[in-house]
C-alpha cells in the first residue's frame, strides 16, 4: 500500500501547523494518512487507498459519509446562502426537533462545537447558582477550554499530559476531579466544598477514554446528590446524543439533567454544538439575562441543514438496526478474544465499541489507562494496512453507522481475528 502523497503532505504540514495537524489525536507516527473523500462506510486517502471507517469523524457521521439526503439538502442550502448573520427558519425547526426528542431541553442555544457548548453550560451554571466550583470526572473530556481541561481524556491522555500549560491555578482550583462510577469520591467532593458546587458536568457514558458505561444506579445517585445540594447536573451528550437513543443517554438511563450539551450527530457532519435546559435556567442567557453567549457562525444554515436531514433519516429508520449491529460486533469480538485466550475486554453501548488490552471491566479512566497502549497501536497499524480504519488511540471509541452493512461488519471481524493473531 503506497502512502507517498500522505507522507509528502505531512512533510509540508509540519512546517505550518504544530505537529502537522489541527487536532492532537491525529498526530500518528510516522505520519497521518491524509483523507480525500468518504463514501458510505468507507474513506479514501490521497493515494487512492480505501478503508472501512470505524472512526466516522470521531462520531458525528451516524449515517456514514456523503449520505444522499444530507448531500442533497446541503446542495440546496448552498444555493440559498451559507451565512446570514440573522435568524432563519431552520433554527426554529431544528430546535423544535431537538426539544421533541430531549424534553429536558426546554430552551436551547446553537453554537459551533461541543467545546463551545460545554464552556457556555459551565458559565451558565455558575451564573445561575452564584457558585464558583464544578465537579468533573477524571478522564471525562468536555472540550478544550480552561474550566474542563483538568485531568481530561482523549488527546490529552494519548499524549500523556492531561493538564495543559496556560490553564491557571486559579481556574484549576475551581474544577474538582472525581472518579467515574465512584459515588464515594463524588460525595466527598460535595462534603469538602459544601455550598460552593455550581454543577457536576459528566458524560453519562465516558467516550474519550474509550466507551465506559455507567454502573447500574450511578447516574441516578449523582442526580439525587446534586438535587440535595442545590447544584446543577450537566449531561455532556456530545457523543451519546442521538446515538445511544434518540432522547440521548438521559432517556436510555431515565435521568433528567438540568442542562444538556449536544454536538456531533446533531450536525450531521457539519460543525455544531448546542446547550439547553430548564426554562428558568436558560432565561439567564443574554439577551434575557446576564450570562453572555454569542457567535458569528452560531445557528448557521449549513449546519442546521445537515442536522435536520440527519435527524430526519434517524426518525424514519430508527436506531434498532444500528444498535443490533453494535451488539453483534461486541459479542463476536468478545468471542474471538476468548477463543484466542487473549487478555482483553470489549466494551460499549449501542453502536459504539472498543477493545481494551487488559483483564477485567473498565469502570473508570484509571482502568482504561491500565490497558496496554502499545498492543493497541500495533493492532491499529495492522488493521490500517489491512484496509480498516480504527481510532488512532486506545482512549477513543469505535463507531458504526447506518451505512455499515453486515458484510462490512463481518469483514472487520475477520480482520480483527487475522490481525490479533501473533500480536506481541
Amino acid at each position: 500500500m503506497s502512502t507517498e502523497r500522505s507522507s509528502a503532505l505531512y512533510q509540508r504540514a509540519v512546517h505550518l501547523m504544530p505537529g502537522g495537524v489541527s487536532s492532537p489525536v491525529r498526530a500518528v507516527k510516522p505520519y497521518p494518512l491524509y483523507m480525500k473523500r468518504g463514501e458510505g462506510s468507507h474513506i479514501f486517502d490521497e493515494d487512492g487507498n480505501g478503508y472501512l471507517d470505524m472512526v466516522l469523524g470521531f462520531g458525528p457521521l451516524i449515517l456514514g459519509h456523503s449520505h444522499p439526503d444530507v448531500v442533497r439538502a446541503l446542495q440546496e442550502q448552498l444555493l440559498q446562502g451559507t451565512l446570514f448573520g440573522a435568524p432563519c427558519e431552520k433554527e426554529v425547526l431544528l430546535a423544535e426537533k431537538v426539544r421533541s426528542h430531549v424534553p429536558s431541553m426546554e430552551m436551547l442555544r446553537f453554537v459551533n462545537s461541543g467545546t463551545e457548548a460545554t464552556m457556555h453550560a459551565v458559565r451558565l451554571a455558575r451564573g445561575y447558582t452564584g457558585r464558583r466550583k464544578i465537579i468533573k470526572v477524571d478522564g471525562g473530556f468536555h472540550g478544550a477550554h480552561d474550566s474542563v481541561l483538568v485531568r481530561s481524556g482523549s488527546g490529552a491522555l494519548t499524549h500523556g499530559s492531561p493538564d495543559s500549560l496556560g490553564v491557571t491555578q486559579e481556574v484549576a482550583r475551581n474544577t474538582l476531579g472525581v472518579n467515574f462510577n465512584d459515588m464515594y469520591s463524588m460525595r466527598n467532593a460535595f462534603r469538602a466544598n459544601k455550598g460552593d458546587i455550581a454543577a457536576v458536568i459528566i458524560e453519562p457514558m465516558l467516550g474519550n477514554v474509550g466507551p465506559v458505561p455507567p454502573l447500574p444506579g450511578y447516574l441516578q445517585e449523582v442526580r439525587e446528590l446534586t438535587e440535595r445540594h442545590a447544584s446543577l447536573l450537566i449531561f455532556d451528550e456530545v457523543i451519546t446524543g442521538f446515538r445511544l437513543h434518540m432522547g440521548g443517554a438521559q432517556a436510555l438511563f431515565g435521568v433528567r439533567p438540568d442542562i444538556t450539551v449536544l454536538g456531533k450527530v446533531l450536525g450531521g457532519g457539519m460543525p455544531i454544538g448546542a446547550f439547553g435546559g430548564r426554562k428558568d435556567i436558560m432565561s439567564m442567557v443574554s439577551p434575557l439575562g446576564r450570562v453572555y453567549q454569542a457567535g458569528t457562525f452560531s445557528g448557521n444554515p449549513m449546519s442546521l441543514t445537515a442536522g435536520l436531514a440527519t435527524l430526519g433519516v434517524l426518525e424514519r429508520e430508527g436506531l434498532e438496526g444500528l444498535d443490533s449491529n453494535g451488539e453483534y460486533v461486541r459479542e463476536r469480538l468478545t468471542a474471538i478474544i476468548s477463543e484466542m485466550g487473549m487478555e482483553a475486554v470489549v466494551q460499549g453501548l449501542g453502536s459504539t465499541f472498543q477493545l481494551f488490552f487488559r483483564s477485567g471491566e473498565v469502570k473508570d479512566s484509571a482502568d482504561a489507562l491500565a490497558s496496554d497502549r502499545g498492543r493497541y497501536m500495533e493492532l491499529y497499524r495492522r488493521m490500517l494496512a489491512d484496509g480498516h480504519c480504527l481510532p488512532p488511540s486506545p482512549y477513543e471509541t469505535c463507531f458504526l453507522s447506518t451505512a455499515h452493512s453486515r458484510p462490512d461488519i463481518d469483514g472487520v471481524l475477520d480482520a480483527f481475528r487475522h490481525n490479533l493473531e501473533g500480536l506481541p
